[in-house]
């Protein structure tokens, strides 16, 4: 179907609402509250639009498309009322830009960026909420929190661990882990999809403070290796040095979740215990061999102990962090080379 956006001639899909539309055809209106993976939301406002034959504003992240209609995002009325909303928003919290992490890709300063909105023009009580840090890889910011839910909504209804809700009331409402506890002490299972869907500095990666500007970062898109899963992620680097990990959003099988493992367990790469070279025990320690040498080593004594006592004296265990073409392959070699049906899987219990 064919919809107008602020005088440009859009396609639109019949299901879609008038953001995803306008987002489909490269048309930006601010939104912070809607996300693709949460839904619709319509709580922040600040998507609002005038809609032909429609009276007062209608936020056009729960609006759905029709045919022929007519939006304008970029109104005199419509703009007035989303810079309210952004402007209340930066005068509520302590959005310290030069020193947030998010400086260059928060959705609140793209907001306030499009709208022209320089500094905060409402004096608002100041009420210091305080900064979570008993977790060992979140750092939870409540004064930056500006309360859209897509956190909420991302623990709850996509990765279902039913954790993060609201709580308090008036000033002080906020999110909050479980009954109100921090969340170190709290059931949340650490699989950083809250940090993923936050739009601004509320929630942020431990690991990753300080290491690198977001301008100053290139994204490298690689598989987990902690599991046959086979998750995608993108390592966001600088130089030869991971800054932070995070799930590719339109990439199969995890459409952008990871665990805690693969969110943050990066750090084994830099290990100076990793093998580099393979190893052959002799008189009690180890000397680098070359490949050739190891696995004649290791076929010559497969051979033997089959000749002395028969394939099933040789059971084999695939390992979960291989790719399942790997593990496929395992199984081959035991049975088909071997001669045995002893072979398993870490990941089958």
């Amino acid at each position: 179907m064919k919809i107008t956006i602020n005088g440009i001639t859009c396609d639109a899909d019949a299901g879609q609402t008038v953001l995803q539309a306008a987002r489909a055809n490269g048309i930006y209106i601010p939104s912070l509250c809607y996300h693709d993976k949460t839904g619709v939301a319509g709580k922040c406002r600040v998507c609002v639009a005038e809609v032909e034959d429609m009276r007062g504003l209608q936020a056009t992240c729960t609006l759905p498309v029709r045919e022929g209609m007519k939006i304008d995002t970029q109104s005199e009325k419509a703009l007035a009322a989303q810079r309210l909303v952004v402007d209340l928003l930066l005068s509520t919290g302590r959005h310290d830009c030069i020193s947030c992490e998010k400086n260059g890709i928060c959705e609140l300063q793209d907001a306030a960026y499009y709208l022209g909105i320089e500094r905060p023009s409402i004096q608002y009580a100041d009420v210091q909420k305080g900064i979570d840090e008993s977790s060992a890889f979140i750092r939870v910011d409540r004064n930056k929190c500006i309360s859209c839910g897509r956190c909420v909504a991302g623990c709850n209804d996509v990765v279902v661990n039913e954790v993060l809700d609201f709580g308090r009331r008036g000033h002080e409402t906020s999110i909050i882990f479980d009954t109100d506890s921090p969340m170190g002490a709290s059931t949340c299972v650490q699989c950083g999809e809250c940090v993923q869907l936050c739009p601004v500095g509320a929630l942020i990666e431990k690991k990753s403070i300080g290491k690198a500007r977001s301008w100053e970062i290139e994204k490298v898109r690689t598989t987990c290796p902690y599991c046959g899963v086979g998750c995608q992620l993108y390592l966001h680097t600088k130089g030869e040095q991971i800054v932070k990990v995070t799930g590719v959003e339109e990439g199969a099988p995890n459409k952008g979740r990871l665990c805690v493992k693969g969110r943050f367990g990066y750090d084994f790469i830099y290990s100076g215990e990793r093998l580099t070279t393979p190893l052959i025990k002799e008189n009690g320690a180890f000397r680098e061999a070359s490949w050739d040498e190891a696995l004649d080593l290791v076929a010559g004594k497969f051979k033997q102990i089959i000749a002395e006592n028969g394939p099933d004296a040789i059971a084999g265990v695939s390992c979960a962090r291989s790719i399942n073409e790997d593990s496929y392959q395992m199984q081959k070699l035991f049975r088909a080379v071997i001669g045995t049906n002893n072979i398993d899987h870490c990941a089958r219990t």
